[in-house]
């Protein structure tokens, strides 16, 4: 066999050796001729070359007649020569058969959110205790636009992308790889032959405004309904089951990271090395980015993007600072949904004026009456306000809200509207006070306000509006997950009683959907089906579902972490649950009466009785169950985040402060002000090899 044709192309490094070999073997079995497969990869190198400068660098040098030649001239090969597409090639950006629908896709690592900073203030705090926490004068940081868009991550497998994927809750997204790769600003294969085996990255896929505006005047053309706001088209265009009309929208990607450290060989100790390495791997990242240590120039970038957001062909509503520093970002750590190493410091909100027209009651899952008003439709960032939450009796008497008053109205970050003021000068004669409702505007019963808190609860346990809420957040997407059971619905199932507490869900049977009116057949097995299929659930989700008072997702999973099965919860004492590190009183207090309140016991039987499963971790929580630990130095083993999370779900807890009821405190390297306490204290003090020790010795 003649391997000449394979060396020649191997040594221009045109190509891994690998694919040579395979078009050589193809060229061979299907007589392809040399010059055909040579023109076709350098046409695409040629193709990918052109992309780059266009799409990324914004600096193109053809015509777009020269390039769609050479786009041609690749297709109507690559037509002739089907065996010689290959995922990769530039033509196949658009053309997969649509889907029926996306495949959920687990992320490598969590995809986590960014804490928010409103104001300098809040900032500044971020920026204290990360000095405090590093234990430095200074420290470097990367600043960028914060885009207002959809998160997504890309994974490349020697150079190739082989799967793109939303953020969904940041666990768990959707396989979108085929819509991604519609994205001309996402390279299909990587540039030059520098790159890891696997490289993860992260970004963000946005809509410019120009592309946002063209694409509503032609839905208004077709009689469409029109996007709301960049944001929503983009997003909306991403989870196109058809790629095709994915390729229509125009979107672009900005990269902001990556989801796995590069190999020890690129020695990428900080964000700014990686932001290197990957413009130079073809990704698109925004120019407008700068590292400093000077916390004046970051304020000063702050104000000067607030001021000319507008002059940018993309939608943004802050800043995001992240510490530069690889090494100390894993001393920093991360909470349960964000980084400690980094905060989001958002712009004013963008305001508008309009009249509220009226002023309504809600009832919560927990019997919280939630003030709302009803506004006259208003335009806040392209998005149309028409209700919005006044949260309490003492917010609507701060600010004097009346029904026919004139507001401002803004939304908080760019997202939540909120009433921040009343134009007293433009207030009609004759109106009176919002007077809060003494009886529950649902069930009649007596409304209570309990000591120390701003919110009035209905005092009726069994108020219909409580259920209808909390069946809601039963089947809810972080609960039970369970689909295809509108709003609607609900209310309808709890108002004619086929639904008295959420464990009637998995009682339900086709015939009695069948008497509902426009309820088909098929719908009424989708809905069956759909209870079915969600019969398990971790143990945090499902303690998130039952709806306890204080109990988020994240105290679930504390919980979840904490105790080994639902029996143990159910038999824990009050003393113990406010034990646990950051449980406090009042969380305490309302999960221990949960479970001690018969009509709950009822309803945790029948989920038992209809088989819905807890899927709990296995945990060796008792080595050190009671503990309470303070970690001190730097450790060589762990990070402080490792460490802490390590305390907590094996039963310790990890406390940030020495006291006498601290057991022991582990030392590691350059320990502070915690170690002299210890001793002063006499509390017991282990180096990190005495820790591994102490938890091996634990475990035999």
């Amino acid at each position: 066999m003649d391997f000449s044709f394979v060396s020649a192309i191997y040594i221009k490094k045109d190509l891994p050796f690998s694919k040579i070999l395979v078009i050589y073997i193809i060229m061979m079995k299907t007589k392809i001729p040399k010059e055909i497969i040579e023109k076709v990869e350098n046409l695409r190198k040629e193709i990918n070359y052109h992309n780059y400068k266009y799409y990324v660098l914004n600096e193109p040098v053809i015509s777009d007649y020269e390039y769609d030649k050479l786009f041609k001239q690749l297709k109507e090969i690559e037509e002739k020569y089907p065996e010689l597409k290959t995922p990769d090639s530039p033509t196949q950006r658009v053309g997969a058969p649509p889907l029926k629908e996306f495949k959920p896709f687990t992320h490598p690592t969590p995809m986590l959110s960014l804490e928010n900073a409103a104001r300098e203030e809040e900032f500044l705090d971020f920026h204290k205790r990360v000095l405090k926490e590093l234990k430095v004068p200074k420290v470097e940081y990367l600043i960028e636009h914060k885009y207002d868009g959809l998160a997504v991550e890309l994974i490349y497998e020697k150079g190739e992308l082989v799967i793109g994927s939303t953020r969904g809750d940041g666990i768990t997204g959707e396989d979108v790889t085929n819509n991604i790769k519609t994205i001309w600003t996402v390279p299909l294969k990587l540039l030059g032959n520098n790159f890891p085996e696997r490289l993860v990255v992260r970004g963000e896929v946005i809509m410019y405004r120009k592309d946002f505006l063209e694409l509503n005047e032609k839905y208004i053309k077709e009689g469409k309904k029109t996007f709301a706001n960049p944001r929503n088209a983009a997003s909306g265009s991403l989870r196109q089951l058809d790629s095709r009309i994915t390729a229509e929208r125009k979107l672009r990607m900005f990269v902001y990271g990556i989801g796995e450290p590069l190999p020890p060989e690129y020695n990428a100790k900080k964000l700014s090395d990686v932001y290197e390495y990957l413009k130079r791997w073809g990704f698109n990242l925004n120019p407008n980015v700068i590292v400093t240590d000077n916390i004046d120039k970051i304020a000063e970038f702050h104000q000067e993007w607030e001021e000319r957001r507008d002059t940018l062909e993309y939608d943004i509503d802050g800043i995001v600072i992240k510490v530069n520093s690889f090494e100390q970002q894993s001393i920093l750590g991360e909470l349960t949904h964000s980084p400690r190493w980094a905060i989001a410091w958002k712009f004013k909100p963008r305001e508008a004026t309009t009249v509220i027209q009226d002023i309504i009651v809600q009832v919560g899952r927990t019997g919280a009456l939630t003030p709302v008003a009803i506004l006259k439709p208003v335009q806040i960032s392209g998005v149309t306000v028409s209700r919005v939450t006044l949260h309490n009796p003492d917010e609507i008497k701060r600010l004097d809200i009346r029904i026919g008053d004139t507001v401002v109205v803004y939304r908080a970050g760019d997202v939540i509207p909120k009433v921040t003021k009343v134009i007293l000068e433009k207030r009609p004669p004759n109106t009176k006070p919002f007077k809060f409702p003494e009886r529950c505007p649902i069930c009649n019963a007596d409304v209570i306000k309990p000591e120390g808190e701003a919110i009035p609860r209905c005092s009726n346990a069994s108020c219909p509006a409580q259920l209808v809420e909390s069946l809601k957040h039963f089947v809810s997407r972080k609960a039970m997950n369970i689909e295809g059971i509108g709003d609607e619905w609900i209310q309808k199932f709890a108002e004619t009683g086929l639904l008295k507490d959420f464990a009637d869900f998995y009682f339900i049977k086709k015939e009695d959907l069948l008497k509902y009116e426009r309820m088909g057949d098929k719908l009424a097995e989708n809905m069956i089906n759909s209870i079915n299929q969600r019969k398990e659930a971790s143990f945090d989700r499902f303690l998130y579902a039952l709806g306890i008072r204080y109990v988020g997702e994240h105290i679930a999973q504390v919980l979840a972490k904490y105790f080994n099965s639902l029996e143990e919860l159910m038999n824990a004492e009050y003393s113990e649950l406010l034990n646990i590190y950051e449980i406090g009183p009042k969380a305490a207090e309302s999960i221990y009466k949960f479970f001690r309140q018969k009509r709950n016991i009822e309803v945790l039987d029948k989920l038992k009785q209809a088989g819905v499963k807890i899927i709990y971790k296995k945990s060796q929580r008792d080595i050190l169950k009671g503990l309470r630990i303070v970690v001190t130095g730097t450790l060589k083993n762990f990070t402080r985040d490792e460490i802490n999370r390590f305390i907590e779900e094996n039963g310790g807890r990890s406390s940030s402060s020495v006291s006498k009821n601290t057991d022991f405190v582990i030392v590691g390297e350059n320990p502070g002000s915690k170690l002299q306490k210890a001793q002063q204290l006499g509390i017991k003090i282990l180096t990190e090899d005495e820790f591994i020790a102490f938890i091996e010795k634990k475990r035999k």
